[in-house]
Parts: structure tokens; C-alpha cells; sequence
């Protein structure tokens, strides 16, 4: 009798299993890699890239998407729609752009773009179902633009995993990075070069508990 009733929930489990993708948004601030592992994932599961990658700050302005992504770990599944958003910063400068080499007309219009990317980011997060949050981990991670994106996420309750990026570089510290945020899993990883990426994927079906 144990048997069917095991058998019998998980067939109703199936059945009844929700249909819509999980919208899974990367989000940190600027220039932490959130396009780079979006690149990743991407081209690992579908051959394309997702985006533009700059070493200028906000170089992804506008939410971009890509629907339909399945990935697989240990034979299983899991579908989203990956969500890759503009690096939210609590203050943003025309100065900035300007320094970084741009002319002082475009450096106002990125600054405008950048400001309205932060806005959109922000009204997404009511929109997800699982968050990935990229950090550089070369640079100390209680900063007042970590701490807020966190706050919102925490307030929202939205399930989150943290990614300490770039580990390939020397001053790379994710052992900091788990002290400031104990609450979550933080997985080490290089975007750029592929470390420790299967990690991630496993992590990923740990937070969204496909």
C-alpha cells in the first residue's frame, strides 16, 4: 500500500507540476560579471551569447532576456528563462564615463540610460522566482550598493545565490564574500575562463529545488 501512495504522489506531482519557466535574474553591481556569466550559460546550453561585454561600467542598460534555457546536472533538468539586468549602483555620474574615456555627450546620455537600467532592475526583482547575485570578488563586499541589493531581495524573499566572480584574478577572496553573507550559498567561480561552472549549475538546482 506504501508503495502506491509513493508512487501515486509522485505521479500527481508530475502531473500537477507547474508549467511556466522560472524567471532567474542575475543581478549585482556594475562591472561584478553578471554579462559574462550570462555569455556562459548561454553558450553552454543554447551557442549563443547573450550580451555585450564592456570594462566600461553599465554597459548592459536594458534588461535583456533569454527564453527557454535547460540546463542539466546529474541527470536533471531544469528550464528558465534567464533574465540578465543593468548593475545597480547607488550613485551614478556623467564624471564617470567621461573618465573612462567617453565624450561628455555620450557620457550623459549613458549616465541617463544607466539610471533608468538601475529603475527597471529593480522593478523586475517583483517578477522573479530565483536570483543570482554576482559579486566581484577582488573588491570588499560590504558595500552600500551589495547591502541594498540584498535588503531588497530579503524583503522580498525571493530564494537567492550569491556567485563570488573572478577567481582567477590574485586578490580574489570568497571566503569575505561568505562572511558578509552567511544567510546564502556562495559559489567561487571565474566567468571568463569556466571555473568551477559545473558547481554553479549544481547550486542552481539546490536554490530553485528542482
Amino acid at each position: 500500500m506504501g508503495l502506491f501512495t509513493n508512487f501515486l504522489k509522485k505521479f500527481l506531482k508530475k502531473l500537477f507540476k507547474k508549467k511556466r519557466e522560472i524567471r532567474l535574474g542575475l543581478y549585482g553591481p556594475p562591472n561584478g560579471g553578471k554579462t559574462t556569466l550570462a555569455n556562459k550559460i548561454t553558450l553552454d546550453w543554447i551557442g549563443e551569447e547573450m550580451g555585450k561585454v564592456s570594462t566600461i561600467a553599465h554597459e548592459t542598460r536594458e534588461i535583456q532576456i533569454k527564453e527557454q534555457i535547460t540546463i542539466k546536472s546529474k541527470g536533471k533538468e531544469l528550464t528558465f528563462n534567464l533574465v540578465d539586468t543593468p548593475g545597480i549602483a547607488t550613485k551614478i555620474d556623467y564624471e564617470d564615463f567621461i573618465k573612462a574615456g567617453l565624450k561628455e555627450k555620450e557620457a550623459k546620455k549613458r549616465a541617463k540610460e544607466a539610471t533608468k537600467g538601475v529603475i527597471d532592475a529593480i522593478k523586475w526583482l517583483d517578477d522573479m522566482d530565483t536570483v543570482v547575485v554576482i559579486l566581484d570578488s577582488t573588491k570588499d563586499p560590504y558595500s552600500q550598493v551589495n547591502i541594498t541589493i540584498i535588503g531588497n531581495l530579503e524583503a522580498r524573499k525571493i530564494p537567492v545565490l550569491i556567485v563570488a566572480n573572478k577567481i582567477d584574478l590574485k586578490k580574489s577572496d570568497v571566503k569575505k564574500v561568505q562572511a558578509a553573507f552567511p544567510q546564502y550559498d556562495v559559489i567561487g567561480i571565474s566567468a571568463k575562463y569556466g571555473n568551477h561552472i559545473n558547481n554553479f549549475y549544481e547550486a542552481l538546482f539546490k536554490v530553485t529545488n528542482a
